[in-house]
Parts: C-alpha cells; sequence; structure tokens
C-alpha cells in the first residue's frame, strides 16, 4: 500500500455526468479505484428524465449508492415493492439498484457518493486481501 496522501477535487472531476439544467455528477477516482461522486439535483429533477438516458434507458437504477445529503430532499423509490424513502439533509444512507428517485420541494438536492473499488476487500487489520 502506498504511503502517499492523495487528494482529489470535485471542481476537477475524472468524468461528469452533465443532466444540463437539471443537475450533474463529478466523478472522481483513486489511484486504487476508489470513487467518490457530488451530485447535485435541481428542483424538478427526477431519474426517470434527467438520468435514465444518459445510462443507456435501464429499468431502473443499477447502481448501489452509499452517501451522505448535504441539502434538500430526496425521494427514493423501490421499483419492485414501490416503497418510498425520503433522504434529507444530514441522512447517511445506503441504496440498493432497482430504484428511481425524484427531488421533492423547491430546494435543490445536494449528495456526496461513495463506491468502494469492486475487487479489493478490506481484512481485520485494514489492509486489502
Amino acid at each position: 500500500m502506498s504511503e502517499t496522501i492523495e487528494v482529489r477535487r470535485f471542481e476537477s472531476p475524472d468524468d461528469k455526468l452533465d443532466m444540463k439544467s437539471a443537475g450533474g455528477i463529478s466523478i472522481v477516482n483513486t489511484r486504487i479505484g476508489n470513487t467518490g461522486m457530488h451530485a447535485i439535483f435541481e428542483p424538478g429533477w427526477t431519474w426517470e428524465k434527467d438520468e435514465k438516458p444518459l445510462l443507456g434507458s435501464p429499468d431502473t437504477c443499477p447502481m448501489h449508492h452509499t452517501g451522505y445529503c448535504i441539502s434538500g430532499n430526496l425521494v427514493v423509490r423501490m421499483v419492485e415493492t414501490d416503497v418510498e424513502t425520503r433522504i434529507t439533509t444530514g441522512d447517511f444512507f445506503e441504496i440498493p439498484p432497482g430504484h428511481d428517485a425524484y427531488v421533492e420541494g423547491a430546494e435543490r438536492v445536494e449528495l456526496i457518493l461513495f463506491a468502494a473499488t469492486e475487487h479489493s476487500h478490506q481484512g481485520q487489520d485494514g489492509e486489502a486481501d
């Protein structure tokens, strides 16, 4: 494991999902493959209308999300069960694949999302196995 601290900024992303006036997601990746995302969804944003077409139009969002809500109200619906959950300012959350979502109210939603490397498992000592 490297002894060098790595710092990344969302202002200089590795990739960006541009949803025009509806918002966007800035994506940064670390050397070992962890991903951080800064998502901004404006009032009126829906996964169906604004993000689904950028992902190739899957039936539901295929991604697992772990994150923290900085501001706003996001309603996430598990499509198979039709159960809705509100994510609001200060919430730390886990969302499984198979959902859609929309911004509720007049305030923009701002989230920080995290994704660990897919092939890295942490042992008890904190080192990758």
